[in-house]
């Protein structure tokens, strides 16, 4: 598994230089950030940083270029983040690779590009942080942070051009399958009385990225 990222990189690297030949396909670099949250791990909001990039090539599927389709190699960070110690604090970071397939569609009035598809995500690196809280009030089960190499998502975006072959994407990513499973969270009362329960958590992210179509 460790070398399925270079060979899709390869590939898409490959359809990228047919672009010379063929019009009709086009290849593009992108770099950005992510703004993550691990949903069902008792925390919220978009607080954890991260960083996107990659290559993709993009195809026209009709003759005036309204609908396209494309896929991508991409290395994305997300994760989860809190330092308030509300119910606990959080910093938890996954390096995934990401291989979105997207279908897009040109307002033809406007310009923006919207696109919907889904994205396969390979996790490469486990969780990547510290994991702190209080054991008098809160606290999450440690003893088993193994998340699943694999994630499923959909994903919505929007482009529109700066200049030329520079675009603006914003881009927002949701799984369809946990990335872990049950984990399980207890809270204590003060009357020393406590409550558990299980929660399967998913990822959610925003992206903002700049892209250069060549």
């Amino acid at each position: 598994m460790k070398r399925t990222p270079t060979l899709l990189l390869t590939l898409l690297l490959i359809l990228a230089a047919t672009s010379a030949e063929a019009q009709r396909i086009r290849g593009f670099v992108s770099s950005g950030l992510t703004l993550s949250q691990i949903e069902g791990d008792e925390l919220k909001g978009f607080t954890k940083w991260g960083y996107t990039g990659g290559v993709g090539a993009i195809a026209s599927l009709d003759r005036y270029n309204d609908w396209r389709i494309s896929i991508e190699a991409l290395f994305s960070q997300r994760g989860s983040y809190n330092n308030t110690g509300d119910p606990y604090s959080l910093s938890l970071r996954l390096d995934y690779v990401d291989i979105p397939v997207m279908l897009h569609f040109r307002d033809p009035w406007g310009g923006m590009i919207l696109g919907l598809g889904v994205n396969y995500s390979r996790l490469v690196q486990q969780p990547n942080g510290k994991l702190l809280f209080n054991p008098n009030y809160f606290y999450p089960d440690t003893n088993d942070m193994q998340f699943l190499n694999n994630d499923l998502a959909v994903v919505a975006d929007l482009r529109f051009t700066i200049w030329r072959g520079l675009q603006f994407n914003i881009r927002w990513q949701h799984s369809v399958i946990a990335v872990k499973r049950e984990w399980t969270f207890t809270e204590i009362y003060s009357d020393t009385r406590t409550h558990s329960w299980d929660n399967d958590a998913y990822n959610n992210s925003l992206s903002f990225r700049l892209i250069w179509v060549f």
